[in-house]
């Protein structure tokens, strides 16, 4: 608090004045983007449509606050089954793809391995315990 006091008379108590801004409040969302930035983002989307495996849901942009579905975070749920984000797979013709993360088959193997374990395990302690 000294300090200060003392910074006050050696500067005679001038405080700076802040500049008027050149800007007004009508500029704080950007300016409208171009034809062209569109198409740009646009290109960096999947185009077709994505389908919930469980229940097959289309999603579809306007019901989720007009978000591509890559923006969606990995908490977003079906919203007509509750089915997790990873159960989405890209539509192609009639066909439905896989899914952005790969899909099940790393739960499956895992789970698969670790049911053997346990049988194996299982087995190995009646023969020796």
């Amino acid at each position: 608090m000294l300090f200060c006091l003392l910074v006050g008379l050696v500067s005679g108590f001038q405080t700076p004045v802040p500049k008027a801004s050149t800007t007004t409040a009508l500029h704080v969302f950007g300016n409208k983007k171009s034809a062209a930035a569109k198409e740009e983002v646009n290109s960096q989307y999947w185009q077709g449509e994505w389908v919930c495996k469980d229940c097959g849901y289309i999603y579809n942009r306007a019901e989720c606050a007009g978000m591509y579905f890559e923006e969606q975070g990995p908490g977003f749920r079906c919203p007509q089954c509750s089915g997790p984000r990873r159960r989405y797979a890209k539509k192609v013709g009639d066909r439905v793809g896989t899914t952005l993360d790969g899909g099940d088959a790393p739960i499956l193997l895992f789970s698969f391995g670790g049911v053997i374990a346990t049988i194996a395990f299982g087995i190995w302690a009646v023969n020796n315990l």
